[in-house]
């Protein structure tokens, strides 16, 4: 291959990657597609390739390139992409046997783990998931996404101390992650703690203010200290130039023990001030 040649493939795969990332699934598998018809064992462009196929749930024809590129050599990325199209395939059993050979290679690579353990869940085996959290945690303990992981299982599992605690140690590791913040608050919220799952909530705003949906739970927080007028001003926000947001914060209004619940969409959108009119009084 020429320089030139070279350089052209080099830019169509960046423009494929950028197509990937924004969901543009079509676009991404065609210049794949060219990409490999020209260097088939680009394994840059098979991942894009596969990725493209499994976002269109065209897990099936991503099968057959990916068992060759993993029959050419030891490469556990390809080998998790494997394990992932054959479940998502409906053939759940070898995806599983697939993830948890690579899971099993050495050293570790890590996402092969959560895969496996994501799919494990997803099945509803919670008490495996978490098994195979722990045994990646124990092959690499300062992992701060494997502790989130093990809290999201943990609280699916019902573990709510379990998963609190392994969400503090998270915190303490990354303080400035918001996706830890907001599952350690949701913990929190579940256990009763309202007012330091408030305050947990105010901080994940703080490092992320254009999440509605942390400001929503923000807001029933808030609604379950009796912060009515808290609550009511945080849905408001959400509520500001989003109208399409008006069921999101109707419910919340509506879920809380100490809420308001409106028969006519409405008269919640008057209240909110989702039209520009000022709220209603109580």
């Amino acid at each position: 291959m020429s320089k030139a040649q070279n350089r052209l493939q080099v830019q169509a795969l960046q423009e494929a990657i950028h197509a990937l990332r924004a969901r543009q699934f079509a676009r991404a598998e065609q210049i794949a597609a060219s990409i490999l018809r020209t260097s088939k064992t680009d394994r840059a462009a098979l991942l894009v390739f596969a990725h493209a196929l499994l976002g269109q749930q065209r897990a099936s024809e991503a099968i057959g390139p990916l068992e060759k590129a993993a029959l050419r050599g030891s490469d556990p990325e390809l080998e998790m992409l494997l394990g992932a199209a054959l479940c998502d395939a409906r053939r759940a059993a070898e995806g599983i046997a697939q993830l948890r050979k690579t899971a099993a290679r050495r050293p570790p690579f890590l996402p092969a783990f959560q895969e496996l353990a994501g799919r494990l869940a997803k099945s509803g085996q919670l008490g495996d998931a978490i098994a195979v959290i722990e045994e990646a945690l124990t092959l690499s303990p300062d992992s701060v996404d494997l502790k989130l992981d093990l809290a999201r299982l943990c609280l699916q599992a019902n573990d709510r101390a379990r998963a609190r605690a392994s969400l503090v140690t998270a915190r303490e590791a990354a303080p400035g992650r918001p996706d830890i913040l907001i599952e350690l608050a949701w913990a929190l919220f579940l256990d009763g703690d309202y007012a330091e799952a408030a305050a947990t909530y105010k901080h994940a705003l703080g490092l992320r203010p254009e999440d509605t949906q942390t400001r929503a739970n923000l807001a029933m927080c808030l609604m379950e200290m009796g912060d009515r007028d808290g609550a009511e001003a945080a849905l408001r926000t959400i509520m500001r130039g989003r109208p399409h947001l008006l069921s999101r914060a109707a419910y919340t209004l509506a879920v809380s023990s100490h809420g308001r619940f409106f028969f006519r969409p409405s008269d919640a959108a008057k209240f909110l001030g989702a039209n520009g009119a000022g709220a209603v009084k109580p």
